[in-house]
């Protein structure tokens, strides 16, 4: 680990929350491995062991504490390459990418390594292999979905990514000594019936402090109607994630430190990919810590960062819908892009049947807008030149020429879209932010920032910004809600 065993322990100690996360603690005596945060009584430090990743400690044999649950423990948002790729790599793995048949070279193809590179990337980020990798992120989702809902147990096995009950049984076995009925018993002592509703409710952890109110007033502004729905304490959206489609709702719970996931039955299957998804559009990854410490070192932002220091730059469910409402919005009112989106989902999406008036519509694949012609879009009230851009665009991402998703090489995209007729430089760095998750986009062009900034010209605002990196997307959410 980077950080003394002494200063981890101090650290675990004091249960400073801003170390949740960062790193795990194997205790000797018990055979259990905890968060820093756990309330349990602080062992002696020479029974403590401490690692980087929750894997980690599980290869050397400890088990998941069942008052802290290391599975709750909120992920972090490095930016160093080799780290990225390790994170980026439990990311596709949460997604079932290597399940699919993608494999390793697959993966390794998309970052223009070898395989025998990333196993050595993730052993050395992770200490662990990345089979160890897949296997620990199965057994620690189906312990949440144990402790936390009442699905049926042979539900939680698939929804994990276990092929059958039996190997699900015996890793569940091996790993934690226990059976996972025992954690099923408990759920159902708590009174919980999956008869009784077709939804199950999951906890998703940040590290605070966290701008709720912030980061719904900005998604509240660029909602897509009949797709998305905000309200002053939720976020609700319809979702389709391969053959699977249904709807999520989310709330705060802040003295949980997390956000509550309510989500459609129909969903299960696909639980990991949805939870990664949901990480992304609300940016739970991040390191408030670090980033308001860096960014504060600078006089011009201190003050904003110390007024708003739970600051999140909020991502993309769907990098290409994304895509399509930033053309959308381009050289228009928010309320006339707004409409305009809503005009078009409705027209090319796919209806789909949710408990609320205002969810009613899923967003149209890449692949259906790419079969349009300009006028097929254009007879919405979108002028023809941004008509043409969202169907180029369309076609390809349709035809895996273009992929908007985290782990794409940021300044690739950016290229890939300013190529594309009618996508600029502020659009094409605005989608990399928010849809590859681009922690140091700068739009130097944005007469916002450069009007907030002291009316500077766009390579005055660049050369003021290279203080900020690489947290430079955050330092532009400061900016945008004023100095």
């Amino acid at each position: 680990m980077e950080q003394s065993a002494e200063s981890c322990y101090q650290a675990y100690a004091s249960r400073d929350p801003r170390f949740d996360g960062v790193f795990f603690i194997g205790v000797t005596s018990t055979g259990i491995y905890c968060r820093p945060i756990c309330p349990a009584r602080t062992p002696k430090a020479s029974n403590c062991r401490f690692y980087d990743s929750a894997e980690a400690a599980e290869k050397d044999s400890f088990r998941p504490c069942l008052r802290c649950r290391p599975e709750l423990a909120p992920g972090s948002a490095p930016v160093d390459d080799a780290r990225r790729i390790a994170h980026l790599l439990m990311q596709r793995i949460g997604n079932g990418l290597i399940d699919c048949g993608g494999g390793l070279e697959a993966i390794a193809d998309q970052f223009d390594l070898s395989s025998r590179q990333i196993r050595r990337i993730v052993q050395k980020e992770l200490g662990v292999s990345p089979i160890e990798l897949i296997q620990t992120r199965r057994l620690l989702l189906a312990k949440q979905l144990l402790t936390e809902t009442a699905l049926p147990v042979t539900e939680v096995a698939f929804a994990s990514g276990f092929s059958s009950l039996r190997r699900f049984n015996d890793a569940f076995q091996t790993r934690y000594g226990m059976a996972p009925s025992r954690l099923r018993k408990e759920a159902a002592q708590r009174g919980s019936d999956p008869a009784a509703s077709d939804t199950s409710v999951l906890q998703i952890s940040y590290r605070p402090p966290y701008d709720w109110v912030g980061i719904l007033n900005f998604l509240s502004r660029r909602t897509i109607k009949s797709v998305e729905w905000v309200t002053a304490e939720s976020y609700a959206r319809t979702i389709r994630l391969g053959r699977h489609t249904g709807w999520i709702r989310l709330t705060h719970a802040p003295g949980k430190n997390a956000l509550m996931m309510e989500f459609a039955h129909s969903l299960t299957p696909v639980l990991p990919a949805l939870m990664s998804r949901v990480r992304h559009l609300f940016d739970l990854n991040a390191r408030p810590d670090v980033i308001s410490a860096h960014l504060q070192k600078d006089s011009l932002l201190k003050n904003a960062v110390l007024r708003n220091p739970g600051l999140r730059v909020p991502g993309a469910f769907d990098g290409f819908e994304l895509a399509v409402r930033a053309i959308l919005g381009q050289q228009v009112t928010v309320k006339a892009a707004t409409t305009l989106a809503r005009r078009l989902m409705e027209a090319y999406g796919d209806p789909i049947e949710t408990p609320f008036a205002e969810l009613s519509c899923l967003s149209p694949l890449p692949e259906k807008l790419a079969k349009l012609d300009t006028g097929d879009i254009a007879k919405y009230g979108i002028v023809s030149s941004r008509a043409k851009s969202i169907l180029t665009l369309a076609q390809s991402a349709a035809s895996g020429a273009l992929t908007l998703e985290p782990g794409m090489q940021p300044m690739k995209a950016v290229a890939q879209l300013h190529a594309l007729p009618g996508i600029g430089p502020w659009t094409a760095h605005y989608i990399a932010v928010r849809a590859l998750r681009w922690p140091d986009g700068f739009p130097k062009d944005d007469i916002a920032i450069r009007n907030n900034l002291g009316g500077v010209s766009a390579k005055e605002a660049d050369a003021m910004s290279q203080a900020w990196r690489p947290w430079r997307s955050y330092a532009v959410l400061h900016i945008w809600n004023g100095l």
